[in-house]
């Protein structure tokens, strides 16, 4: 480089100046990486291209004299676009490539290069983006001609040539650059922390390889069998285990494991992934959960079986003292051989714009991700979600594993002349349809009965009568307000469950229950449907209000569980008084509704796919945001490469962030935690404690208890509750549930 430019400038502990991140060594380190990263997907040139260009723009004297104020010190935070005050550089590089590699290769990189620190652009402002968009910000670039001329030569010299592969209409161009965009993302960070923070950058790696995983996983499971007791559910399992590792050498693709609630569909998971890894020389795997009320459960059923250091938790829940620092860092990206994650977290980050959502992607690359409860995959979004899920398999060597007791009708096939486009092919684990209907058989601990009369409505007191003739009983109702409102029909004493406890709260009843159980002492718990994936509950009786067939299994999977019961369990489905929530908790338990009467077993496994491909159908969309078309450039204008990233990642929320508000409650040690909020202010640490100590309410709640009094803003945008009495220890959250009904919202 003709000139000694500078990419960034730190100052260091004691007062003085670093020696000056050269730009020319910063280029390059990031081009290094870059291309390492997006090799795994076929795709180095690109990467090193990106990582060539994404800071040309500071290889302008403007941007230099910018970085070195007229006091002579540096602006350490020069390079950090989308502050107010900061010129920018990025869209710079955008510009060159684009005039270099012209509008067809230039454009791809220039997305990922201009939102190298803003986020992923839109291309125009038709979607409401306005200056933030790749075309506006594109018009206001003057001085692409100033970049010094050694950097405009190398950037040139490393033009792309062809895509890796030929491009589908659909969500593969969208899905290619974001990759493209978190290999460029992650290069970036871990170059410039190699500079800015040396120890930081020492700390990261240094994880077991796939082979050392197996064999500590195989010395765990040789002990635990050890210890079991040799009962027919855990001969099933072991024998479920034999098949997942048999069938892990099987070619990469969509498996499907249908094993029954409570067969072990956890560790024999795990056994599948590392077989399968090793097989195909994969890098990591990757388990999506659906509730961060049972992740840490499974992540230390992981821990225990190949090591505390090995397992990175990566959800809103994660205590930060529970963190090392080389996990905080591998959450970061994801460089870690097993992560455990939520749902939300996982595909959100999918369809993500934003640098820290994003970062982490390409390290899904050459990984089995197992979902497990995939029935839960919100039926919203389902089409932008399994077309994504089919490209990752196709191109970024990535091996699913749909594990659940209830399996969803994910296969591609065509419903009433249209095309359901899911899965090309799905490899069953277990067998075929007669194994795993032998397999849900010889795993009966219960027997369900349906109401004789489908349509009879129950009152609350019949079923509060009938629950009070169990000493150990569970009932499961599918809303907050019947939960509360059969709870106050039982006696002192009995357990309330519901998402207006806090996540505290939530497992310390949770623990108080199992205790009881162990024990073998009276106990009855009114619950909603936060109890049905994955918490381990063994109840002789359990009650489901009427719901979706695969809510019933869940609820069934809490019965018997483990099969010490000298006889069945009994699971008694009930229609409620209240009708489930209207969407698709309403259309499901109309489905059951509607099918139930047509067999004589309406919970065998041949079942659940006439019941999903009937529950897809009545869905009003299973795209409801548009999110294919917006992501799709041969929808909008292939010739500009058209793609709205950002407005489709503000689009693509699971959780509607528009309709509820997040408060922190004063229950334990929130109490303490809120006042430190408010005399402090907030900050990483405290913040990390207190997701212990939220509940989300809608927001017409929030604005009840604002009028009242009840809560007060903490801080910015920070709400809490005011004092203690709003917080009741047996139900959580008060609010008035008299108001309003949450239907009267929906349009």
């Amino acid at each position: 480089m003709s000139k000694d430019y500078i990419a960034h400038v730190f100052k260091k502990e004691d007062g003085t100046w670093a020696s000056p991140h050269k730009l020319s060594e910063h280029l390059a380190g990031t081009a290094k990486l870059s291309e390492t990263f997006a090799e795994k997907f076929r795709s180095g040139v690109w990467g090193k291209a990106a990582g060539l260009a994404h800071d040309a723009g500071k290889g302008r004297p403007l941007w230099q004299r910018y970085l070195k104020q007229k006091n002579g010190y540096f602006d350490e935070e020069a390079h950090l676009e989308g502050k107010s005050g900061k010129i920018p550089h990025a869209i710079h590089g955008a510009e060159l490539v684009e005039t270099l590699y012209g509008k067809h290769i230039g454009r791809i990189l220039a997305y990922c290069i201009a939102g190298h620190h803003a986020g992923l652009p839109d291309w125009s402002t038709a979607e409401g983006e306005g200056r933030a968009s790749l075309q506006y910000q594109k018009t206001q670039v003057k001085d692409v001609a100033d970049i010094d001329s050694s950097v405009v030569e190398c950037i040139r010299t490393a033009k792309p040539s062809l895509p890796p592969w030929k491009f589908e209409n659909g969500l593969d161009i969208a899905l290619w650059v974001r990759m493209l965009y978190s290999s460029l993302v992650d290069a970036d960070f871990l170059d410039t922390e190699k500079y800015m923070d040396i120890d930081k950058s020492v700390n990261r790696g240094g994880f077991c390889s796939i082979e050392e995983l197996i064999n500590r996983f195989n010395a765990f499971m040789k002990d635990l069998e050890k210890k079991s007791e040799s009962t027919k559910v855990n001969v099933i399992r072991r024998n479920i285990r034999d098949k997942c590792v048999k069938m892990a050498q099987e070619a990469q693709g969509v498996f499907s494991l249908s094993v029954p609630t409570g067969g072990g569909k956890t560790l024999s998971s795990l056994a599948f992934a590392l077989e399968h890894a090793k097989r195909h020389q994969l890098n990591r795997i990757i388990y999506v959960i659906p509730y961060t009320s049972i992740i840490e459960q499974n992540a230390d059923v992981f821990r225990a079986a190949v090591g505390d250091d090995q397992v990175i938790e990566h959800h809103s829940n994660l205590d930060e003292d529970d963190a090392t620092i080389k996990s905080r860092l591998a959450a970061e990206n994801w460089d870690a051989p097993i992560i455990v994650t939520t749902s939300v977290q996982f595909f959100e980050s999918l369809f993500a714009a934003k640098t820290s959502r994003c970062r982490k992607l390409h390290n899904l690359v050459g990984s089995v991700i197992i979902l497990d409860e995939a029935q839960l995959i919100p039926v919203e979004f389902l089409a932008p979600i399994l077309e994504t899920m089919q490209l990752l398999v196709d191109h970024y060597r990535v091996s699913f594993v749909i594990s659940t007791a209830t399996q969803p009708a994910f296969k591609e096939r065509i419903v009433d002349g249209q095309v359901f486009k899911g899965f090309k092919e799905i490899k069953e684990i277990i067998g075929d349809e007669n194994e795993i209907s032998e397999l849900y058989q010889s795993l009966i601990r219960n027997y369900v009965k349906f109401p004789d009369d489908i349509n009879k409505v129950s009152n609350w007191e019949e079923i509060a009568g009938e629950l009070l003739q169990y000493d150990q009983v569970l009932c499961i109702v599918s809303d907050r307000k019947s939960c509360r409102e059969l709870h106050s029909l039982m006696p002192i004493g009995t357990y309330h469950l519901s998402a207006l406890m806090c996540g505290q709260h939530r497992s310390e009843i949770i623990k108080e229950i199992k205790d009881k159980l162990k024990n073998h002492q009276p106990v009855r718990v009114i619950s909603t449907q936060l109890v049905e994936a994955g918490v381990d509950l063994d109840f002789p009786v359990v009650y489901r209000a009427l719901a979706g067939l695969d809510s019933i299994v869940q609820a069934a999977g809490r019965c018997n569980r483990e099969g010490k019961l000298p006889e069945l369990g009994k699971v008694i489905v009930f229609n409620p008084p209240r009708k489930a929530p209207v969407g698709i908790l309403r259309k499901a338990a109309d489905t059951t509704r509607s099918i139930v009467g047509n067999y004589e077993n309406p919970l065998s496994y041949n079942i659940f796919e006439k019941y999903f491909s009937e529950l897809y159908w009545k869905a009003n969309s299973l795209d409801k945001e548009g999110i294919t078309d917006l992501l799709n450039p041969f929808k909008n204008d292939i010739r500009e490469c058209s793609i709205y990233f950002r407005t489709a990642a503000s689009k693509f929320k699971i959780i509607d962030d528009s309709i509820q508000k997040t408060i922190f409650v004063r229950y334990g040690e929130g109490v303490k935690y809120i006042d430190l909020l408010k005399a402090k202010g907030p900050d990483r640490w405290l913040m990390r404690k207190l997701q212990r100590y939220t509940v989300n309410i809608y927001n017409y709640e929030f604005n009840d208890l604002m009028r009242r009094g009840v809560i007060e803003e903490v801080f910015s945008q920070i709400y809490a509750l005011s004092s203690e009495l709003d917080y009741s220890k047996e139900t959580g959250l008060l609010v008035d549930e008299t108001l309003y009904e949450p239907e009267q919202f929906i349009l």
